[in-house]
């Protein structure tokens, strides 16, 4: 799929951040730019920019439970925005770290689910950021049988599932 011109330009000095961040974090890896959310069934409300980075020993930049990767995001973006006066979505993933991440956490909620429902007892997953509730919630928002909600504040937010 194509980028608009504008959305190309923004994608461009996302990349030129990123790459300047990992020199600097002395990090050898390749950035790659693509349109959209990286995980499968997720949409994005306006265009979302993904750089994906390559390369080999990259996991320290994942950090545990992805918390240096959101870092990392979230300083490329809020840069990126400052230098191009914008605010579109930028997402960044390490060797497809949200993707599979991602397919773990679906089957995870399934496998809940299917606890929550045989049982008839609520189950309290653990902590997780807000990108991570909102994989489980959207993997079982078709599901009759089972709700969901997040309780807690902060860091400390975690999903709920409840029998309906």
């Amino acid at each position: 799929m194509e980028m608009p011109a504008e959305q190309a330009g923004i994608a461009e000095e996302a990349r030129n951040v990123l790459e300047t961040l990992l020199d600097l974090l002395e990090m050898p890896g390749s950035v790659s730019i693509s349109s959209g959310f990286p995980v499968e069934g997720l949409e994005a409300t306006e265009d979302c920019i993904t750089l994906d980075i390559d390369g080999e020993d990259l996991g320290i930049l994942i950090g545990r439970r992805g918390q240096t990767l959101a870092c990392i995001q979230y300083v490329v973006r809020l840069i990126t925005c400052h230098k191009t006066q914008t605010s579109l979505p930028i997402m960044v993933d390490v060797g497809g770290y949200k993707r599979r991440r991602c397919e773990a956490l679906r089957a995870l909620a399934w496998r809940m689910a299917e606890r929550v429902i045989a049982r008839k007892v609520p189950f309290t997953l653990e902590p997780m950021p807000a990108f991570e509730r909102r994989i489980i919630h959207l993997a079982l928002a078709d599901e009759p049988q089972v709700t969901t909600e997040s309780t807690g504040v902060g860091e400390a937010r975690k999903v709920v599932i409840l029998p309906k």
